[in-house]
């Protein structure tokens, strides 16, 4: 009985820590652009500079 007077607070605090990570982060702006990295990995970057140079 004693573990869970240290436990349930403990989760509890761990869970509001999560809560306050993730709504800093969307204060940050972290997740306005989650198409473009997935776009920017498909685009090959040798045919810019072979552009560049020609």
């Amino acid at each position: 009985m004693s573990n869970l007077l240290l436990l349930i607070p403990l989760a509890l605090l761990l869970g509001l820590l999560g809560l306050a990570g993730f709504i800093w982060c969307l204060n940050r702006d972290q997740f306005d652009d989650l198409e473009g990295a997935a776009h920017r990995i498909l685009e090959d970057e040798d045919e810019d500079e072979d552009e560049d140079e020609a």
